[in-house]
C-alpha cells in the first residue's frame, strides 16, 4: 500500500526531476580553455519571435500575452519557432573549446553499473539493473537471495533510439505475476503489461496507455486494482485476469474531479482495499476502508476537510500515518472493523524539533523515518508503540526504506550523500543486523570533500538552513564558481542524497549549495504553508538570501553564482532571476512552471491548485500576479544568461512555460547575455533520455556553466 502512496505521491505532485548520476561540475582539470579563447565566443541575436497580443480580462484586470501563439505545442508556427530556437542555442553552446573532453569525464560518471533495492516476493528478487554499456536499465528476477539474476524485460530492442523504457509497477505475493510499464520518452502515460514470470511471456492483460497511479495484486492472482487518472478525474477500478479492460469494475472515485486525486491499495493479505481521495497534491486527504471480498460499502476512516493522513495494512491493525493535532506528523493504529477517529490510538506521538517523515509496516514491526534538523533518523517501533532500536546512520545523508513485507524480517534500505554514491543495505528486523547488498561505484573523491549545515536569515528574519558542500581546501575569497538550487514546495524535503553534479563541481574547485526553503516539509507542516498560497514569496526570498549569505561569506560573487532548478523548482528560478537579475552569473531552468495565470489549465496543473492557488479565485489572483514570472519580466532589464530546458514529453508541466518564457526575456533584455531554449521532443518530466543523450545534455548544461561562471 505504501509503495502506491509514494507513487502517486512522486508522480502527481510537481517534483524536482534530476538523476543523481546525471549532472556533474563542469570545472575539471585540463578542461577549462583560456579567458581570452572563451571571449571570442560570438552570441548572435536570438530569432525574432513575433508578438500575437492576446488580452484577458481577469477580475476586472487586463492582462496581456503576447505569446499565446506558442501554447499550441502542435502549430506548424511553432515548430517552426522550437526548430529556430535549438539553432540558436547550438550557435552559442557548439562554440565553447574542451567539451570533448567534459564530455569523456561526464561518460565516467554515466556508464558505470547501476542497480535498484529488490523486491522479495515468493522468495523470487526483482530489480532493475543498467550496466556500463547500456542504454536503459533492464528488469531482473533471481531465485532465491544468491541465485543467478534472469533477464525478464529488456527494452532496448523497443525502440530504435533507445527512448522506450520500463518499470516494476507490482509483483504478486507469489513472485508469478509482474506488472510492468513501458513508456515511451518522458511522457507520464504509460502502457501496462503483465508478465507469467515462469513462463517469461506477456499476458492479454494490458492497461492501454494512460497515467496510471499504482497496481495491487490479489494473493490469488486472479485479480487487480488499478488507479488512473483521466481528463474527468482519478478512478480506481478492478480488473479481473482474462477479462476485458473494457469491462473492469469501478470502484471507487466516481464523480471526484481533475482537481482531485483518488487511489486504492490492497493490504498484503488481500482482505482490506484502503482508499485515499486528495483533495490536491497539497490539500486534506479523505481516507476509507472496506473488505475487498464482500460487497459492502466504504467505511470511513477521516474526513475532517483540513489534515492529510495515510493508512496501510500492519497485520491486522490499521497504521495511520497523519498531522491531524499535530503539525509535525505521528502516527495511529485502528481495528479496521471500527477505524474512525475517535477510535484511534496513538503508537509514536508528534516529535516536538523532528518531523516524521515516513513509516512503513515491515517485519512484523513499524519503521519511522525522521528528518531532525534536516538530518535523517530512523526508528523502529513495536506495534505496542516501544522503541526497538535506532537503524545506524554512517554520517550526514539520506537513509530510506527500499523494500520490505509485514510478514517477512528481510528489508532493504538505502544511504547516500550528496558525495557519496548510493549505498544499498539488506537488513534484519529481528536482530538489526545489516549487510551492503550492493554499491554503486562512481569514480568520486568523497574523502577530499567537507559537507556542512549552515543557517541564514531569510528577508523576514526567518531562520533557514543550506547544506554547503566545497573541497577541504577553500579560500573565501569571493572567486569560486557556486551553484545554487532548491525547490520549496509540496512538502518536498531537499535532504543530502548522491548527486554527481555536487560532487564532481566540488572535486572540479567549484561549491555545491542546497537551500532547504520554506514551502518543503523540512520542518513540518507549519514550514511547508509558510511557502505555498498566499506565502509564495517567502521561497523566493529564503532563494535569493542564500545567494547573498554565499556572496557576503565569501564563497563567491555574483557573477560567478548559478542558480538552477527543475518543475517547482523552475518556478523559483524563474521568479528569482526576475525578481534579482544581477545576483546571479547564469540561471537552469528545466521544466518550468511560469505562467501561474494559466498553469491550472494546462494538463494536470489542477491537482496543484491546493499549493499555488488559482487566478480564478480573485484574492488568489492577486498574489499568483505578483510573482507570476511570466508577468513580471522588467523592459530593458540585464538578465543573467539563461537556458531553459523542456521537451514534448513533458506530459506533466505544460512545455508552452518555457516556449513562452523563452521568447519574452530575448525580447525584454537589455544586456547582452543569452537566453536560449534546449527544446527535446521525447524528454520530459519522466526522464526518457538513453545514457548517450544523457551525456550529451549534461555536458551542455556544464559547458554552459563553465563558460559564463568561471571566466
Amino acid at each position: 500500500m505504501n509503495r502506491i502512496r509514494d507513487n502517486v505521491l512522486r508522480n502527481t505532485a510537481c517534483f524536482l526531476v534530476s538523476s543523481c548520476l546525471l549532472s556533474i561540475s563542469a570545472f575539471m582539470p585540463g578542461c577549462a580553455d583560456s579567458g581570452e579563447e572563451e571571449a571570442r565566443l560570438v552570441v548572435g541575436r536570438p530569432p525574432e519571435t513575433a508578438v500575437k497580443n492576446v488580452i484577458d480580462v481577469v477580475h476586472d484586470r487586463k492582462i496581456t500575452d503576447p505569446y499565446r501563439w506558442l501554447e499550441d505545442q502542435e502549430s506548424p508556427e511553432t515548430r517552426e519557432w522550437i526548430r529556430k530556437q535549438n539553432e540558436y542555442a547550438d550557435s552559442i553552446l557548439g562554440q565553447i573549446p574542451g567539451q570533448d573532453a567534459w564530455r569523456e569525464k561526464v561518460a565516467g560518471y554515466l556508464k558505470i553499473d547501476t542497480i535498484s533495492a529488490p523486491i522479495a516476493r515468493g522468495g523470487r528478487y526483482f530489480l532493475t539493473k543498467r550496466k556500463a554499456d547500456q542504454a536503459l536499465g533492464v528488469i531482473y528476477m533471481r531465485e532465491g537471495l544468491d541465485g543467478a539474476d534472469r533477464v525478464l524485460i529488456d527494452p532496448h530492442s523497443m525502440s530504435e533510439d533507445h527512448t522506450t523504457n520500463v518499470g516494476i509497477v507490482d509483483i504478486s505475493r507469489d513472485g508469478k505475476l509482474l506488472a510492468y510499464n513501458v513508456r515511451d520518452g518522458g511522457v507520464d502515460e504509460t502502457e501496462i503489461r503483465i508478465m507469467d514470470v515462469d513462463t517469461g511471456k506477456d499476458l492479454p492483460d494490458v492497461l492501454p496507455e494512460a497515467y496510471y497511479m499504482g497496481l495491487s495484486f490479489e494473493p490469488d492472482n486472479s485479480g487487480f486494482y488499478y488507479n488512473k487518472y483521466t481528463e474527468q478525474g482519478s478512478r480506481a477500478y478492478y480488473h479481473e485476469m482474462g477479462g476485458d479492460v473494457s469491462d473492469d469494475r469501478l470502484v471507487f472515485g466516481e464523480g471526484v474531479t481533475p482537481e482531485k486525486i483518488a487511489f486504492v491499495g490492497l493490504s498484503e493479505d488481500g482482505r482490506w482495499l484502503i482508499a485515499h481521495l486528495m483533495h490536491g497534491t497539497s490539500g486534506p486527504t479523505e481516507v476509507y476502508l472496506k473488505e475487498a471480498a464482500k460487497d459492502n460499502s466504504w467505511r470511513t476512516v477521516i474526513n475532517d476537510g483540513r489534515s492529510r493522513s495515510f493508512a496501510q495494512m500492519a497485520g491486522d491493525v490499521l497504521l495511520i500515518q497523519t498531522n491531524l493535532d499535530a503539525p509535525n506528523q505521528r502516527v495511529m493504529t485502528a481495528d479496521p472493523k471500527a477505524p474512525s477517529v475517535e477510535n484511534w490510538r496513538e503508537l509514536v506521538p508528534e516529535e516536538e524539533v523532528a518531523v516524521l517523515e515516513g513509516s512503513a509496516g515491515i517485519g512484523g514491526a513499524v519503521v519511522v523515518s525522521y528528518l531532525d534538523n534536516v538530518k535523517n533518523v530512523t526508528r523502529i517501533y513495536g506495534l505496542d508503540g516501544n522503541l526497538v532500536r535506532e537503524v545506524e546512520m554512517e554520517g550526514m545523508g539520506s537513509f530510506g526504506a527500499g523494500s520490505g513485507t509485514w510478514e517477512s524480517s528481510e528489508a532493504f534500505f538505502y544511504f547516500s550523500s550528496f558525495h557519496v554514491p548510493p549505498t544499498i543495505y539488506r537488513y534484519d528486523m529481528d536482530t538489526g543486523k545489516k549487510s551492503v547488498w550492493a554499491r554503486i561505484d562512481v569514480p568520486v573523491d568523497s574523502d577530499g570533500m567537507v559537507l556542512n549545515q549552515v543557517f541564514y536569515t531569510s528577508k523576514d528574519g526567518t531562520r533557514v538552513p543550506m547544506f554547503v558542500l566545497h573541497g577541504k581546501e577553500i579560500d573565501l575569497d569571493g572567486k569560486n564558481p557556486a551553484l545554487l538550487t532548491g525547490y520549496g514546495g509540496f512538502n518536498a524535503s531537499m535532504t543530502p542524497s548522491f548527486s554527481g553534479l555536487g560532487s564532481l563541481w566540488v572535486e572540479s574547485g567549484g561549491v555545491y549549495c542546497v537551500a532547504n526553503l520554506r514551502g518543503g516539509g523540512e520542518f513540518g507542516e507549519k514550514w511547508h504553508q509558510a511557502g505555498m498560497l498566499e506565502n509564495k514569496q517567502n521561497v523566493f526570498d529564503d532563494f535569493i538570501a542564500a545567494g547573498e549569505w554565499l556572496v557576503e561569506n565569501g564563497y563567491t560573487s555574483p557573477e560567478r553564482l548559478g542558480i538552477m532548478g527543475g518543475s517547482n523548482g523552475g518556478l523559483l528560478v524563474g521568479a528569482c532571476l526576475v525578481q534579482k537579475p544581477c545576483l546571479y552569473g547564469a540561471v537552469i531552468c528545466t521544466y518550468p512552471l511560469l505562467d501561474m495565470v494559466r498553469y491550472h489549465e494546462c494538463l494536470v496543473g489542477r491537482l496543484w491548485i491546493a499549493e499555488y492557488g488559482s487566478s480564478d479565485d480573485p484574492e488568489q489572483f492577486e498574489f499568483i500576479r505578483a510573482y507570476s514570472p511570466y508577468h513580471n519580466a522588467e523592459d530593458g532589464a540585464d538578465f543573467p544568461a539563461t537556458l531553459f530546458i523542456t521537451g514534448d514529453g513533458d506530459t506533466r508541466v505544460d512545455p508552452m512555460h518555457a516556449r513562452k518564457m523563452t521568447a519574452l526575456l530575448q525580447a525584454k533584455r537589455g544586456g547582452d547575455n543569452p537566453i536560449m531554449l534546449r527544446y527535446h521532443i521525447k524528454a520530459g518530466h519522466s526522464g526518457g533520455m538513453p545514457v548517450k543523450e544523457q551525456i550529451d545534455e549534461t555536458t551542455e548544461m556544464l559547458s554552459f556553466l563553465k563558460w559564463r561562471l568561471a571566466r
